[in-house]
């Protein structure tokens, strides 16, 4: 190893969208290259996409696009929920090569049930991202003081510990495994912590975003703080922060997804939800907990490549015979990366 860099295995981030949430090749390259500028070289398309990826059809085109990519590894999750909310045919597509199962908790109970029985046929994890149909459409930011001092309208945080709850509930019952994408509340985190400790195997993702900002970056009517989900308070960030500490987050994640300048640059009420991160991934996450004294990288690598891993069924994450070797250089002072694959 070279002085003042680290040689470590490239990160994976199974939480990406492509530029607008459009699926097309151009969009597929574009991502590829700019995940392996960021040290990124293994990513995993959110399959809530125009269109989703939730039809034969639709996963045949994504994987021919998928094909073409000279940069990081990408693999595909399916949507189990159509537009009107229908299941997909979920056993043909994981059998088509996608890695997981990708549902909303917009799904009612007995989709939900459905679909947990498939996951645990197939015994995969279940990709689930909680929100509460009803609350998200009524507002664009979390609902507190910042929300009411710029007279926008809100969202209950619980969206998404009411769905969480609902979710172990259903993940007990069936003895399946489900990642709670991109959480966004630290009560989320001590329900998903309480519930592994009784042995229901759920874990959660988080982002970099709602650990480093809060509802507070949206003053000025800031639409590149405009996420889904919302922003917490700063509070709940910071509670977010000694969560990760502890090491009860167990993923990390750049909650890519980035919008073309004519739907940002609008007014925050029309503003599409999303920010980058890919481009800079590992830079920013070395900075912001490794750097500061926050985190260890081995714990870093814990979260971003192991724990992710894990999650799609593969064994990476460390440099050892038998391992795949998709390894990068890291220099600490310039925040260079360079991939040795």
């Amino acid at each position: 190893m070279q002085q003042g860099a680290y040689l470590i295995p490239s990160l994976i981030d199974t939480n990406v969208r492509l530029l607008d949430s459009t699926l097309n090749a151009k969009n597929i390259k574009a991502i590829s290259k700019e995940a392996l500028r960021g040290g990124v070289g293994h990513i995993v398309l959110n399959a809530d996409s125009t269109p989703s990826i939730d039809t034969e059809v639709v996963l045949e085109f994504a994987q021919n696009g998928v094909a073409s990519t000279k940069g990081a590894k990408m693999d595909l999750m399916l949507n189990t929920l159509k537009e009107d909310s229908t299941l997909s045919n979920i056993a043909i597509l994981l059998k088509k090569g996608v890695v997981a199962p990708y549902m909303s908790t917009i799904a009612k109970n007995d989709i939900a049930i459905k679909i947990a029985q498939y996951v645990q046929m197939y015994k995969v994890t279940l990709f689930c991202k909680a929100e509460d149909n009803s609350l998200i459409n009524a507002g664009v930011m979390l609902d507190g003081d910042i929300s009411s001092k710029l007279g926008l309208a809100g969202i209950l945080n619980l969206s998404e510990v009411l769905h969480v709850s609902r979710m172990i509930e259903i993940a007990r019952h069936f003895k399946i495994k489900i990642l709670f994408k991109a959480i966004a509340s630290p009560r989320s985190v001590a329900l998903i912590l309480k519930a592994k400790e009784e042995g229901v195997e759920v874990s959660c993702e988080v982002s970099i975003h709602h650990l480093t900002m809060c509802d507070e970056a949206c003053e000025g009517f800031n639409t590149l703080a405009k996420l889904d989900p919302p922003l917490a308070s700063r509070e709940d960030m910071l509670l977010l922060q000694e969560a990760l500490k502890r090491g009860e987050i167990d993923i990390l994640t750049t909650l890519h997804q980035p919008s073309s300048p004519v739907n940002k640059e609008v007014a925050f009420l029309d503003a599409a939800y999303g920010c980058e991160g890919l481009e800079n991934a590992l830079a920013n996450y070395y900075e912001q907990f490794v750097k500061s004294g926050f985190i260890s990288m081995s714990e870093l690598l814990k979260y971003t490549v192991q724990n992710p891993a894990k999650s799609i069924g593969l064994k990476s994450g460390k440099i050892e015979v038998g391992m795949k070797a998709d390894l990068l250089f890291f220099d600490k002072k310039s925040l260079e990366v360079r991939t040795l694959f």
